[in-house]
């Protein structure tokens, strides 16, 4: 594995997002003095927090899978996931609504879901779900530490039994049709296909290799943390500055101060911060600034959301989180990802995160985040500040129809997302979600986190390797401290 090279006595990470909260702490595990430097007022990035009309709203992910990852970051550290956090378990996982009035919980437990299978559609697409889930987990364990938990110098790493073990699943076919082995029924098939979505991917044309997403969310489980998801980058500061890691909140980079084919140290607009060496988590286009360099290839860009979050004066008999399907299915893909422009007939996520914490909102008031892929910015130039206000309208009727009945007037206070807010905190083509995992975008062909021509600067975070979601993102952090230390953290 290549490293950085010289001395790595002093790190200063520049973001305090998830990636560069795992790398702090898997840094300073192994004895690196550590310095973060965060623009924010508080620690999270993506996973942010916003106050609005005392209700506590999480302005990222709000989907938690893997927290064993999460684990051994604080681990590295002396700390636990069970010393810093409450994670409340969701059961069901999730539950999907389909247009013709059915619905199934998904649960992690494989009776459970079985039943719920069986009862939705028949035996033989039960027995189907056993099988799928045994093919699941097998392409699981195949990619898992072999190719989404490592560092890659060359494209000729792949080459091992676990990538003969993989070609033989079928992992490097479709998504699509690898899921109709097993499972007939539409609606089951997209249960366990729109996963592909958070990699920026169609599922027809998904590999099928990232049905690992499916894994973690259908089997491994779903969890949330009391508190709400800044709770995990706010444990995660917390151990971290705890372990001896200096915070510098507030504080926005403004350049790189370099010696040779070394950065010397990280600018700001009131100080100079020495570094031995540099972990940058920002999103590429801010890395490409700071490291006056420009892309070496032109990159596809992941779809976009647009994200309605709604205080309530009311809930409704929803789980913590709704998948609504719409009843187009294959087009809406077309739609965003290539004609560039938004659902005509949407499928959304619904989260109701005081489902299990209500403390996240004023007594009897509820939170609801709604979230619609949407085209980015580069595929669909859309005027959002124009369309926005007309398409959160189109989002309320939606949900009207579709059994949140009266959303519209239940909401009290809201606020709207739409790509141009990504755009402006930095995010190409205004899409949180970075770049798609086309193959082209996968394992050792993704951006790689060591930066040619500089010795000692690596990068993490969901541009680069192993991708997008909060797994792969706290897995990148790992690998940008491995690639300082030259070798695994002690985690």
């Amino acid at each position: 594995m290549r490293s950085v090279t010289g001395r790595t006595d002093h790190v200063v990470i520049v973001g305090a997002g998830l990636a560069g909260l795992s790398a702090a702490l898997h840094l300073a595990g192994s004895g690196r003095r550590v310095t973060v430097v965060e623009r924010a007022g508080v620690p999270g990035g993506r996973a942010g927090l916003k106050v609005l009309d005392g209700y506590r709203i999480d302005t990222g992910p709000t989907v938690l899978t893997m927290p064993e990852l999460l684990d051994e970051a604080l681990h590295a550290v002396g700390s636990s996931v069970r010393e810093r956090l409450d994670l409340i378990p969701l059961h069901p996982a999730y539950q999907a609504r389909f247009t013709d009035g059915s619905a199934l919980d998904v649960h992690t437990d494989a009776d459970a879901m079985e039943h719920e299978v069986r009862r939705l559609a028949g035996p033989r697409e039960a027995d189907g779900y056993r099988r799928l889930r045994h093919w699941l987990s097998e392409v699981y364990r195949a990619e898992m530490h072999r190719f989404i938990d490592a560092n890659f110098d060359s494209p000729l790493d792949l080459v091992s039994p676990e990538l003969a073990r993989l070609v033989a699943l079928g992992g490097f076919g479709r998504l699509g049709p690898a899921i109709g082995r097993f499972l007939r029924d539409e609606r089951l098939r997209r249960v366990f296909s729109f996963q592909a979505l958070y990699a920026g991917l169609d599922p027809r044309r998904a590999l099928a290799l990232y049905a690992v997403i499916s894994y973690m969310d259908t089997i491994n489980g779903v969890w949330f943390p009391r508190g709400g998801m800044h709770a995990v980058p706010a444990a995660m500061a917390e151990a971290a500055a705890q372990a001896g890691v200096e915070f510098h909140y507030a504080t926005e980079v403004t350049g790189l101060e370099r010696s040779g084919d070394r950065v010397s140290a990280v600018l700001t607009a009131d100080e100079r911060i020495a570094a031995d060496a540099v972990v940058l988590t920002p999103d590429l286009p801010v890395v490409h600034r700071l490291l006056s360099s420009r892309p070496k290839r032109r990159l596809r860009w992941s779809p976009s959301a647009v994200v309605l979050h709604a205080g309530t004066k009311r809930s409704w008999s929803s789980a913590h989180h709704t998948i609504s399907f719409g009843e187009a299915w294959q087009s809406t893909f077309t739609e965003i990802i290539r004609d560039g422009r938004p659902m005509t007939d949407p499928s959304l996520l619904v989260t109701r995160p005081t489902a299990s914490d209500p403390s996240l909102a004023p007594d009897g008031r509820e939170l609801h985040y709604v979230l619609a892929p949407c085209p980015n910015l580069q595929t669909g130039p859309i005027d959002w500040a124009r369309v926005g206000p007309r398409y959160r309208e189109e989002l309320v009727r939606v949900l009207d129809d579709r059994g949140f009945s009266g959303f519209g007037a239940a909401i009290e206070t809201s606020d709207l997302v739409t790509p141009v807010e990504w755009a402006a905190e930095g995010h190409a083509a205004g899409t949180p979600f970075s770049a798609a995992h086309t193959f082209s975008q996968t394992g050792p062909f993704r951006p790689k986190n060591l930066v040619r021509g500089l010795g000692n600067v690596v990068l993490a975070g969901s541009g680069t390797t192993p991708g997008v979601g909060v797994p792969p993102v706290l897995i990148s952090g790992k690998l940008a401290a491995q690639r300082v230390l030259g070798r695994p953290s002690s985690s």
